[in-house]
């Protein structure tokens, strides 16, 4: 079972402005946006966790020297801010309580709770930290240099623990530390430095595996940065044996899994639905999707297939499994249309078949009637008890399957890897 545990965390001092300061994700971030959180604050965490994104001149922190290495300007500006009390060490092993409140797409009131603290490291198949999709290939280099340079853990990976008890055991407040809401949801962290709660949490996170949610990549360059430390010192007993992360409990009330829809490049409209028209039916949906038509997915186990007529305008189309035309295969609309589309793989020129993805009905609407793909599919999100499944029997699924929300935010808490 993985090994998670406190750490001395590093934080915002008391009384800053956290929405001034707090971020979305790196990897969600467009320049626009990136541009846009470091004009909003100079100690915006952008500035060091994205240093080589938007415009390098932005920012009273970023007018340094013009030739400076980005890496290297965000270690300068981490021990800058600490040394300036922009940034404060707890001073004792903590682990952090993370709560997100938020409406969901149906209208529900929901709040998952989670803990940051340092997720083991652990080799690819050792088992105890375990993924649950396949990732798509992705240029990591800058994930790895910032972690070198920084000598910190600035994003958190997502994990799902498979024990029972995590959420009991987060049930009481911690220590406040701070709040800000964004795009709805409302985030708050607590602190608990409490020796009997860090204990019991510890067990109960002890008891069995982590499935990581969203953050493969990252969890990779730790394991990649792991390994640089122990060639460089000889030991195992170092801060680069963990790796930031939150972690919540498998539970349906504790997870928004929202769908991830494909599109389709490559390939004519004919020979698409051709193809999937050997394991699927179709029958005609009247005007365009709407939230209710993801509704009714989920409930009559249908996708839809979107694609521009002769005219240019709209077309969706139900698509409902022929019978025994996926037996065998998980119960997952990314694998059926994989299995759909193998005929497509193995032709002379099946390599010409793209496909990508795109989160939101919006989204996905409007990248079709751009007309810059050949079709869309709409899916249907990923059950509780698949995903858990496919973890119990160590296996993968697709690539995109899952899209976890809301998504975690960046600069609560910098966890280092060495001494600051």
């Amino acid at each position: 079972m993985p090994r998670f545990a406190p750490f001395d965390a590093l934080r915002y001092a008391p009384g800053t402005d956290l929405q001034a300061v707090i971020a979305p994700p790196y990897d969600v971030l467009s320049d626009d946006d990136i541009n846009r959180l470091k004009a909003l604050d100079g100690h915006n965490i952008t500035h060091i966790d994205v240093p080589a994104g938007g415009d390098l001149s932005l920012g009273p922190a970023q007018a340094a020297d013009d030739g400076e290495d980005p890496y290297r300007r965000a270690d300068r500006l981490l021990r800058q801010w600490l040394a300036d009390g922009v940034l404060v060490r707890d001073g004792a092993p903590s682990y952090t309580v993370y709560r997100m409140s938020f409406t969901d797409a149906t209208g529900a009131a929901r709040e998952i709770t989670g803990v940051l603290g340092g997720l083991e490291v652990v080799d690819e198949g050792a088992g105890g930290v375990l993924p649950h999709e396949r990732t798509t290939p992705k240029a990591v280099t800058d994930r790895l240099d910032l972690t070198r340079a920084t000598a910190a853990n600035l994003s958190p990976v997502w994990g799902l623990s498979l024990a029972n008890g995590l959420t009991a055991a987060l049930a009481a407040p911690g220590e406040p530390v701070g709040e800000m809401t964004a795009e709805g949801v409302v985030h708050r962290v607590e602190r608990i430095a409490d020796p009997a709660r860090i204990a019991e949490i510890t067990a109960v996170l002890a008891a069995d595996d982590v499935l990581i949610a969203d953050g493969h990549h990252r969890y990779a360059i730790s394991r990649t940065y792991r390994d640089e430390v122990r060639a460089a010192t000889s030991r195992r007993d170092t801060e680069a044996e963990y790796t930031l992360a939150f972690v919540n409990e498998l539970k349906a009330d504790q997870l928004s899994i929202e769908a991830i829809h494909r599109l389709y490049s490559g390939i004519c409209l004919g020979h698409l639905r051709g193809v999937l028209a050997e394991c699927f039916d179709f029958a005609p949906l009247d005007g365009a999707p709407t939230p209710a038509t993801l509704r009714e997915m989920s409930q009559a186990g249908r996708l839809v297939l979107l694609y521009l007529n002769d005219d240019g305008g709209l077309e969706a189309e139900w698509m409902t499994p022929k019978p025994a035309a996926f037996d065998g295969l998980r119960a997952l609309d990314g694998a059926y249309l994989e299995h759909a589309l193998e005929p497509v793989e193995r032709e002379p020129h099946g390599s010409n078949l793209a496909v990508s993805y795109q989160h939101g009905l919006d989204e996905m609407l409007a990248a079709v009637r751009s007309g810059q793909v050949t079709a869309g599919v709409l899916i249907r999100p990923t059950s509780l008890a698949e995903i858990e499944r496919t973890a119990r029997e160590g296996l993968l699924m697709p690539p995109k399957s899952t899209f976890f929300t809301p998504k975690l935010r960046t600069g609560f808490v910098i966890r280092p890897t060495a001494r600051l």
